[in-house]
């Protein structure tokens, strides 16, 4: 089955004309206000709504993050929303510095039940809505434009009188024209301009109007120049919070966010991780972390994105993807070994209080709460770098790179054959067994001697650990080898505990060149433990299993 010629069923979104637009040329410089609509628009797309006691939570989690203004919910058409409401203000737990919000339509029952919902609260925003674009009005209401436009009118005049009969709370008027993103323009302003005619806000009590993407219909450029036209035309535009509502149909909520905020948007409501019905709303953690990779404060805390997480994943039941921006588990890990290499390159260095600049990671994990132990993990995907950097984490060295890749033949061979992540723990263990726990005929007899097989070698006597003591241990060893063992590299270390890690390829007769390595506090033993490793790491290799050889590319 193939999908039908879609000119024939749909009809692209038309352009705006908006002459000289000025949002590509701007840059956002400072955070929108937020506004977190998790707790009502968010609770409405859940299978499961929240219970009292998992808003509270919610809402405790979003006062901690630093949300100022949060929309509580719909008390006229929830009475678990209207009791959530009365606890949250008859219990005090609304700090002084935040400001709730609940929804309401335009009928005067359903408006004074949320009068009572909000009772006592210091600080309400009060949100009107109506849906006003042509295939609602035809639609849904069969109302015309004259009709649509007294709706919202006299729902801003009911609301206005209900504040004026309650003078101890500040309250705050909010009016969303639903649908906006699919209205005439010039309808949108006729409507935003009526209700404000009724509110009449000022510069020092302004109004919000929340021009919502219901549904995501277009572009986020057609999006931007829908919002920078009512920046221009909406009437008393300096007394006016300019906010949008951004739904994600299409997949671009975020772009479109951003875009509208170059085009004069003030404020963004949203959901964290981008809740919310059919595709969700807009991500404010996405949003908020974007402004803080481009060096602008957000002005919201989630330095304790793990934590953030859980929180919104037990309350909403709904698992946040593995890839999510930023917060998923799996968004700072590499697979990929030239990805891994890049990012171990750039952890090397990487100098403390220096902007940020490690590739393939365009924030610090550790601003999220997350640590670095995740950032490399190794499968069959992975190459040395991997492998290495979490050597480094776990042994504290950086082998050369010539031991780098022998070993990487041996993770290639467990991740090839598991078909599964190898850890670091793992890695770590396989390193140990493959250089330090090498066996063969070569052992330590005790601090001034060798044993090979059955006869004992006297290491020379050096009171330098270089290259040279190293090629006189080889030496040594080689009339109880039956076979010259040539030093054929040598390099030295120091680990984070600072110890000496001594890394020297060795070759017996004609054998390939192996590696060995030795750590110890001792540098001239380190010397004659790592040319143990080596040879017997050389005679051992032929009679190997399979899967633990490591072999030189």
């Amino acid at each position: 089955m193939m999908m039908r010629n879609p000119s024939e069923k749909y009809r692209p979104f038309p352009q705006v004309t908006l002459k000289g637009r000025q949002w590509p040329t701007r840059t956002i410089e400072r955070a929108p206000i937020w506004m977190s609509t998790d707790l009502r628009d968010g609770n409405q797309a859940l299978i499961d709504p929240m219970s009292i006691d998992a808003k509270l939570e919610f809402f405790e989690m979003l006062v901690a993050v630093g949300f100022k203004e949060i929309e509580v919910g719909f008390p006229s058409a929830s009475q678990t929303d209207f009791d959530f409401a009365r606890k949250l203000i008859t219990e005090n737990r609304i700090p002084a510095d935040v400001t709730i919000e609940v929804l309401v339509q335009s009928r005067r029952d359903l408006i004074e039940r949320t009068f009572e919902a909000v009772e006592g609260a210091p600080n309400v925003i009060v949100h009107l809505y109506n849906a006003i674009c042509p295939s609602f009005r035809k639609i849904v209401f069969g109302m015309t434009k004259e009709e649509t436009k007294a709706l919202a009118v006299e729902g801003t005049r009911i609301i206005k009188e209900c504040a004026a009969a309650h003078p101890g709370t500040r309250w705050t008027y909010q009016y969303s024209p639903e649908t906006f993103s699919m209205t005439e323009l010039s309808f949108s302003r006729e409507v935003c301009d009526a209700v404000a005619q009724m509110w009449r806000p000022t510069p020092d009590h302004k109004m919000i109007v929340n021009l919502p993407a219901t549904v995501e219909a277009a572009m986020p450029n057609v999006f931007a120049d829908q919002v920078e036209w009512m920046d221009r035309n909406m009437g008393y535009r300096d007394s006016i919070v300019l906010s949008v509502h951004p739904h994600n149909d299409r997949g671009t909520a975020v772009a479109a966010a951003e875009l509208a905020i170059l085009a004069g948007a003030d404020r963004v409501e949203g959901c964290l991780f981008g809740n919310g019905e059919r595709t969700g709303n807009v991500d404010l953690v996405t949003l908020a972390m974007n402004l803080y990779t481009q060096g602008v404060d957000p002005g919201l805390d989630f330095s304790d994105i793990d934590g953030v997480r859980r929180v919104v994943e037990r309350c909403n039941l709904i698992p946040v993807h593995p890839r999510h921006p930023y917060a998923g588990d799996l968004v700072f890990t590499a697979f990929s070994g030239s990805h891994q290499d890049a990012i171990r390159k750039g952890f090397a260095q990487r100098v403390a209080g220096t902007v940020w600049e490690v590739p393939y990671l365009p924030i610090d994990p550790a601003d999220l709460g997350r640590s670095y132990d995740a950032v490399i993990r190794v499968n069959s995907q992975s190459g040395k770098g991997g492998a290495t950097y979490l050597l480094e984490r776990g042994l504290g060295f950086t082998p050369p790179r010539r031991v780098q890749i022998e070993f990487s033949h041996a993770v290639q061979k467990v991740a090839d054959s598991s078909g599964e992540e190898v850890s670091g723990d793992a890695i770590c263990a396989l390193f140990i067994r493959e250089y330090f726990d090498a066996k063969g005929p070569a052992s330590r007899a005790d601090a001034s001697a060798i044993r090979f097989n059955d006869r004992r070698v006297v290491v020379p006597v050096s009171k330098t650990a270089d290259e040279a003591h190293a090629q006189a241990v080889a030496a040594a060893m080689s009339e109880a080898a039956g076979a010259a063992v040539g030093v054929t590299s040598f390099e030295t270390a120091v680990t984070a505990k600072g110890e000496t890690a001594v890394f020297i390829g060795c070759r017996i007769g004609d054998q390939t060149a192996r590696y060995g390595v030795a750590v110890h506090a001792n540098a001239v033993q380190a010397i004659s433990d790592a040319i143990i490793s080596a040879v017997n790491r050389s005679r051992w290799a032929g009679r190997k299993a399979v899967e633990d050889e490591a072999v030189v590319a």
